[in-house]
């Protein structure tokens, strides 16, 4: 599931780098990705001519093992703005996926002046993801045991897809997190609540949301992100569930760059 990185030889630390644009990108990942793990065919898809791609590893995922914590949505957000400032980047497009649209929106939080405009790719709100004593109880047993994580993975793309390929996920997210950091930032996602310190309507905004994901539903995300958006552009992306990266990237790419394209600088 390992994706394809270019120009990594002028990476920094926590990120690698996708083309020499005009418009710089930073793309955070969900639970469980990695700075590598968007899938070639969505970062194969991307426009290295008209943007440059930045894509995070946290601490305790990718190249980042083995940092030690602390495992939090601000924490990301510092480091998101620490690597802006290590690029020598002013302003600044963020892409989220699920948990990573969470510290999209606690940068925007800390640092509005800079963004230009966010994407949230099936975005956990910012207010956190309420679980009955069933679900938390799978969730947080993930980080130890893989059979839970197939169980998410299977739930939240709709049941459909095939066995091998989330094995695939499985091993990915094993082998670029720290199992501590892993089950750190089930907490982090589920339940920080930011979302009274983002600024309403701030930035032009897009949602996107697999229709077969059964947590972040349309519903759901409509009630979180649109109500700090409210002129949110959104996709319902048909045949995706919460991995659109990987189950229709080449419509995503495309979604994402046609509206970043259309944000005025």
């Amino acid at each position: 599931m390992d994706a394809m990185i270019v120009n990594d030889d002028t990476s920094v630390d926590n990120a690698h780098e996708l083309g020499h644009g005009g418009r710089t990108v930073i793309c955070l990942h969900g639970w469980f990705g990695s700075s590598s793990g968007w899938g070639d065919g969505f970062v194969g898809a991307l426009d290295p001519e008209q943007f440059r791609y930045e894509f995070v590893d946290y601490r305790g995922y990718g190249d980042r093992r083995g940092s030690g914590g602390p495992y939090t949505i601000d924490q990301i957000a510092a480091d998101v703005l620490e690597l802006a400032d290590d690029l020598g980047v002013e302003r600044f497009s963020l892409v989220g996926h699920s948990m990573g649209a969470s510290a999209v929106l606690r940068v925007l939080a800390l640092a509005p002046e800079r963004v230009e405009a966010v994407v949230g790719i099936n975005p956990v709100p910012a207010s956190g993801s309420p679980f009955d004593d069933d679900g938390r109880q799978l969730f947080e047993s993930a980080a130890a045991d893989d059979m839970a994580r197939e169980a998410i993975i299977d739930i939240t793309t709709g049941k459909r897809l095939s066995a091998y390929w989330i094995d695939q996920v499985v091993a990915h997210s094993r082998s670029h997190s720290d199992q501590e950091a892993f089950g750190a930032y089930f907490g982090a996602w589920a339940d920080t609540d930011h979302a009274a310190e983002v600024p309403v309507g701030k930035v032009p905004a897009l949602a996107v949301v697999g229709e077969h994901d059964a947590a972040i539903t349309d519903e759901v995300v409509r009630g979180t992100w649109g109500a700090l958006f409210p002129e949110s552009e959104y996709e319902i992306l048909a045949n995706a569930g919460h991995y659109p990266m990987f189950e229709t990237p080449v419509r995503l790419a495309t979604r994402i760059e046609e509206f970043l394209a259309s944000v005025p600088r």
